[in-house]
C-alpha cells in the first residue's frame, strides 16, 4: 500500500495541469476537479485503513533511501488529516461551482481557479505527508502561492489589499522557517525527520530551544496564534466565501499539524517551549473571542472565533500527554469540519440577504429555514452544546489539564470554559439578530439557493453530526496515534528501519 502514499499530492497536481490546459472548457475542468477530489478522498481513506492496520506508510520518492531521498509518510495522524481535508476540499469545490452558476449562469467559477484550488489541495497533503523540513517547507509554498491568487480572485481593490497582507505576513512566516531550517541543518547535517528525532536530541539545551522557538514562530503565523494571528481577520473576510471557507477550515490547521509533529517527534520534553505554548494558548483562546464578542459582521466574527479556538488545539499539544494529544487531534478533526461549514453558510446568508452585516439582516429563519436549520446546529456545535462532537472535544481537553494540574493548567482551563460560554454568546447573538428578529429593512428579491451550495453544505453539516456519532471509535483512532506520536518510535522504525543512528 506504500505506493499509494504519494497519489494525494500527484492526483491534484495532474488535474491542475489538466484543467489549466482546459481554461476554455469550462464543463470538462468541473469534471476532471471533481474526480481528482473524490479520487483523493478515496485514496486517503484507504491509507486511513492501512496506516491503523499496519502502522505508518512510507513512499522513498524516486527510490532514494532514508534520510538521502525525499520520504513521504502516512501514519494515523497524517492519514486522518488526509481524509478530513479530502472531505472537506471536495465539498468547498462543489459548493463553488454552485455558486459559480448562481452568479454567472455557469456551471463553474472562472477559469483560473480549478487549477489554482487542485494545486492549494496538493500543497496540504504534501505538508501532511512530508517526512521532511524543506519538504514541509514546500507544502507551506505551494499553499501560499495558490492562496494568493485565490484570495484576489476578481481583482477588487479591498481583495487585492487584504491579499497583500496576507502574502507579506506569510512570506515572512516562510522566510523565518526557511531560516530555521538551514540552521537545524547545519546543527544537525539532517533534515530528515526521523533522523532528526535523535540527532536534536544530542544537541545543547539552549541550541535545541532556539531551534524550537524559531520553527513555533513560523509556525505560529501560519497557524494564526496569539500574538501571531492579527493578519487572519482582515484578510479571510473579503475573499469569496468558498475560498474564505477552505482557508479557515484548512490552511491554519496545517500550521497546528505542523506544531503537533515537530512538537512531539522532535521537541518532546522541553519545559520552556510547552510554558510558552500554554501562555499562547490562554492568549488565543480568551483574546480572539472578545474579538468576536465585538464584530457586527458574521465573516469577521467567525474569523476572530476561528483564532480563538486555534488555542485549544495549542492548549492540547502544550499538556504534553496522550490525552492532551487525544483531545487536540480530536478538536482539529472537528474544528476543519465546522468552521468550513459556517463560512459555506455565511456565503448562503450572503446569497440569499446580499449582506453578512448584522446590523442588515434580520428574519432570515423565515425566509430561508434551511439556512436557519444549519446555522443553528453549525454554530451550536462550535459552541459545544451537548452532544456535539465540539462538547466532547472540548470536554477531552478540559480534563486533560486537570489531570495535568498545576496553576497554569487550571487557568486554562478556565479560560477554555469562558471561552467556549463566549462562543455560545456570540453564536446566539447570530442566531438571534440574522435569523430570529424582524428585518431592519426589506432584503432584496433573489433567486432559490442553488442546490448544489446547499447540498454541499447539508453533506458538511451531516459529518460535523456525524462526528458525534463516531465519536467512541474517533477518540480510540485518535489514542493510538497520539499514542504514537508521544513514543516516537513507530514513526521512526518505519522511515529508517536501521533506526535512528
Amino acid at each position: 500500500m506504500s505506493t499509494l502514499v504519494p497519489l494525494p499530492v500527484v492526483l491534484p497536481l495532474l488535474g491542475a495541469a489538466v484543467t489549466l490546459l482546459l481554461g476554455s472548457r469550462s464543463s470538462i475542468q468541473r469534471t476532471v476537479s471533481v474526480g481528482c477530489l473524490g479520487a483523493n478522498l478515496a485514496v486517503a481513506v484507504v491509507l486511513l485503513v492501512q496506516a491503523h492496520r499496519e502502522g505508518p506508510l512510507v513512499m522513498q520518492i524516486g527510490g532514494w533511501p532514508a534520510p538521502v531521498g525525499i520520504v513521504l509518510v502516512a501514519d494515523q495522524l497524517a492519514a486522518l488529516m488526509l481524509v478530513v481535508s479530502s472531505a472537506v476540499t471536495l465539498c468547498v469545490l462543489l459548493y463553488s461551482i454552485g455558486q459559480g452558476q448562481a452568479e454567472t449562469g455557469e456551471s463553474s467559477p472562472v477559469a483560473i481557479f480549478h487549477p489554482t484550488y487542485l494545486v492549494l489541495t496538493a500543497g496540504v497533503c504534501n505538508a501532511f505527508l512530508a517526512g521532511d523540513l524543506f519538504n514541509l517547507f514546500v507544502g507551506f509554498e505551494m499553499l501560499l502561492a495558490a492562496s494568493f491568487v485565490l484570495i484576489t480572485l476578481n481583482g477588487t481593490p479591498l481583495r487585492i489589499r487584504t491579499g497583500s497582507t496576507y502574502v507579506v505576513v506569510n512570506v515572512l512566516a516562510s522566510t523565518v522557517f526557511l531560516i530555521s531550517v538551514g540552521l537545524v541543518y547545519a546543527a544537525t547535517g539532517t533534515l530528515n525527520l526521523a533522523q532528526l528525532a535523535a540527532r536534536l536530541d544530542a544537541l545543547p539545551d539552549g541550541v535545541r530551544l532556539s531551534l524550537q522557538l524559531m520553527l513555533l514562530v513560523a509556525f505560529g503565523i501560519k497557524a494564526a496564534v496569539f500574538p501571531l494571528s492579527a493578519w487572519l481577520p482582515d484578510s479571510y473576510p473579503t475573499a469569496p466565501a468558498p475560498v474564505t471557507a477552505v482557508f479557515a477550515g484548512l490552511l491554519t490547521k496545517v500550521g497546528v499539524y505542523a506544531i503537533i509533529r515537530t512538537q512531539t517527534l522532535l521537541f518532546p520534553g522541553q519545559q520552556a517551549g510547552e510554558l510558552l505554548l500554554m501562555v499562547a494558548a490562554g492568549l488565543t483562546m480568551l483574546v480572539g473571542i472578545l474579538g468576536a464578542v465585538a464584530q457586527s459582521d458574521i465573516k469577521r466574527l467567525l474569523s476572530f472565533t476561528l483564532v480563538s479556538h486555534i488555542g485549544y488545539m495549542i492548549f492540547g499539544v502544550a499538556l504534553s500527554t496522550v490525552a492532551g494529544l487525544v483531545g487536540a487531534i480530536f478538536y482539529v478533526v472537528h474544528h476543519i469540519t465546522i468552521q468550513t461549514t459556517l463560512f459555506l453558510i455565511a456565503g448562503l446568508v450572503e446569497q440569499r440577504a446580499g449582506s453578512t452585516d448584522l446590523r442588515r439582516l434580520g428574519g432570515l429563519a423565515r425566509m430561508a429555514p434551511m439556512v436557519g436549520v444549519l446555522f443553528f446546529v453549525s454554530a451550536m456545535n462550535l459552541a459545544g452544546i451537548p452532544p456535539f462532537s465540539g462538547f466532547l472535544g472540548k470536554l477531552g481537553l478540559l480534563q486533560a489539564g486537570v489531570a495535568v494540574g498545576g496553576p497554569l493548567a487550571w487557568t486554562l482551563v478556565v479560560v477554555g470554559t469562558a471561552t467556549s460560554l463566549l462562543t455560545l454568546y456570540v453564536a446566539s447573538r447570530m442566531w438571534n439578530i440574522a435569523f430570529w428578529r424582524s428585518p431592519c429593512e426589506s432584503h432584496p428579491a433573489t433567486a432559490p439557493l442553488p442546490a448544489l451550495m446547499v447540498g454541499a453544505t447539508v453533506a458538511l453539516v451531516a459529518v460535523g453530526v456525524g462526528l458525534t456519532v463516531v465519536a467512541g471509535p474517533l477518540f480510540d483512532y485518535t489514542g493510538q496515534a497520539a499514542t504514537d506520536l508521544i513514543e516516537r518510535t513507530p514513526y521512526v522504525r518505519a522511515v529508517l528501519p536501521g533506526g535512528a543512528s
